[in-house]
């Protein structure tokens, strides 16, 4: 059994393979359907010559049974000179018998026409079907290969937007941003500690300085005070 299931997986995978190296799908299509308007080329040509033989058939139908009408005429007029005496009877009925076996030939020619006729308007029905039926598929197929273009480009973004966000969640931009929020927490603290240094670091004369002007100010605002009161009194 393992060895069943271990022929099985190689052939998977040589299928795999196979499919990896096949052309493109979309060109594969494209080469079909240019193939398809090849047989349809070929179809549309084959329809024609047989419509033209069709067509020429019921010409020559047309030309025998308007001769064998004109034989059966004159076989008429032989007679009719017969009649008036210009030749005699003899000669009238043979010849009229003449004229008659060439108008039975050419209508029994007209019926092998006729049937030659009806062979090739079925040939050209049959071809013609054909034609319908490989115009509505390569019309079916080109959309199809339109649409199925389309589905591939919408796709095709899509997976690379989506290759984006999902490396835009797994990889650097996220860990980049919070070394740069730990550095910036970093720089802050730095700064507060600095600013701590500074406020620590005065020296003894600054102290001095600072106190003495205090008491300069609680000096000159009792000056004011009683300047003003000298002015009252």
């Amino acid at each position: 059994m393992n060895i069943f299931k271990r022929i099985f997986r190689i052939g998977q995978a040589e299928i795999h393979s196979v499919v990896e190296k096949m052309e493109d799908p979309i060109k594969m299509t494209e080469q079909g359907i240019r193939e398809m308007r090849e047989d349809l080329n070929h179809s549309l040509e084959a329809y024609a010559k047989v419509k033209a033989m069709a067509i020429r058939t019921q010409n020559l139908i047309n030309s025998k049974n308007k001769e064998a009408e004109e034989y059966e005429h004159k076989a008429l007029l032989l007679l009719e000179k017969a009649k008036r005496n210009e030749i005699t009877i003899e000669q009238a009925e043979n010849l009229a018998k003449e004229a008659l076996t060439i108008k039975k030939q050419l209508s029994d020619e007209v019926i092998e026409l006729e049937e030659q006729v009806i062979i090739h308007e079925k040939s050209a029905n049959e071809v013609h079907k054909s034609v319908e039926i490989l115009k509505f598929n390569i019309n079916k197929w080109e959309n199809e290969l339109a649409t199925l273009k389309a589905r591939i480009r919408v796709a095709n973004a899509t997976k690379l937007v989506n290759k984006q966000m999902a490396k835009i969640d797994s990889n650097s931009t996220i860990s980049m941003l919070e070394r740069m929020k730990e550095k910036v927490a970093e720089d802050e603290a730095l700064a507060n500690a600095y600013g701590d240094l500074a406020k620590n670091s005065k020296s003894t004369t600054d102290e001095i300085n600072d106190v003495l002007k205090k008491d300069l100010i609680e000096d000159e605002l009792e000056a004011l005070k009683l300047k003003i009161q000298d002015k009252n009194n």
